[in-house]
């Protein structure tokens, strides 16, 4: 099952692996195989399209950068069961890894995908030699909630054309530059047998998603666990990962790095991925160095490191 046919000019997937219950996963890969393995994992309602200009700069940096479509959305297959929740993104996450050689992964992920790599990290189901959570923390601020459901609940029936399609995104991202060629929407929907654009994902992964107490329960239990070099980068314009969020959560695992992208909203990679890019390489140099071992966690390099928690940094 899917939204409908996908349309020309829509990238075809460079593999397909299988998921949990049988499901296919899409995703694309750049640079030499045998550098460190980096999982990109994109948000809800976005692609494995979210990370391309990311993930050509990893592989020119000597990484081996992986993104694919979590289940229901893009070209990977629609759960039957209707299941979306992190364990079963956890386990696709692990049979992914498994497909390419069991190797330890860096993780990075984006909002949802960044929630699915801080439970699969902080609950012990997969050795990561670092994590790289963007625009995401175990506190988010309500507000943001809301405006992703206003998108992503825009026109349930359908679009009638890509004009349409822009103007819904434009509502979501006022501060991005609205593209004069629509072209590259094709990959952002299906054309439906009513004649609509409909959304790429799966309705139903919107299904049960508004327990923030719950899940900051968890994600917190999660951040508390965390050992391996880790990395938080915050939209400086982001209305989901305030400020506050994202002191609160240096407080919980002290020895994280912060990074704040001042001209970026929520999508981060998307809307500035030129820094984006330069900050993650800047600390996976660092921390996972193409040929040679992983390092360990800061706080075991520098015990006895004093003043506030995490090393800050904010980029224009």
């Amino acid at each position: 099952m899917s939204a409908g046919k996908r349309l020309p000019g829509t990238p075809e997937p460079m593999h397909y692996w299988s998921g949990i219950g049988g499901i296919r996963i899409a995703g694309d890969s750049w640079g030499d195989p045998d550098g460190p393995l980096v999982i990109l994992q994109h948000g809800g309602g976005q692609t494995r399209h979210a990370w391309k200009g990311a993930g050509e700069t990893l592989g020119a940096a000597g990484y081996h950068a992986v993104a694919f479509d979590a289940r229901g959305h893009g070209d990977t297959d629609w759960a039957q069961d209707g299941i979306y929740g992190s364990d079963a993104m956890v386990q696709d996450l692990k049979l992914v890894i498994a497909a390419l050689g069991n190797r330890r992964p860096v993780l990075v992920g984006a909002s949802m995908g960044g929630g699915t790599s801080l439970v699969a990290v902080g609950e012990d189901h997969v050795d990561a030699t670092a994590l790289v959570l963007v625009d995401i923390a175990p506190r988010i601020e309500k507000e943001g909630t809301d405006n992703i459901d206003a998108f992503m609940g825009q026109k349930p029936d359908g679009f009638e054309s890509l004009e349409e399609v822009a103007a819904a995104i434009a509502t979501y991202q006022p501060h991005r530059k609205r593209p004069s060629n629509l072209d590259g929407l094709a990959k952002n929907v299906r054309l439906g047998l009513d004649g609509k654009y409909h959304w790429h994902w799966d309705p139903r992964f919107r299904v049960g998603r508004h327990d923030l107490t719950t899940r900051q329960m968890r994600f917190e239990a999660c951040a508390r666990n965390l050992k391996l070099p880790t990395l938080l980068v915050r939209g400086g314009l982001s209305d989901l990962l305030s400020e506050d969020g994202a002191r609160d959560f240096l407080t919980i695992c002290p020895h994280s790095e912060y990074v704040n992208v001042t001209g970026a909203g929520h999508m981060v990679a998307g809307d500035r991925n030129d820094v984006f890019g330069t900050a993650v390489i800047e600390f996976l140099h660092r921390v996972v160095p193409v040929g040679g071992a992983p390092k360990q966690p800061a706080h075991s390099l520098h015990p006895h490191h004093e003043g506030p928690p995490g090393d800050t940094r904010d980029i224009p």
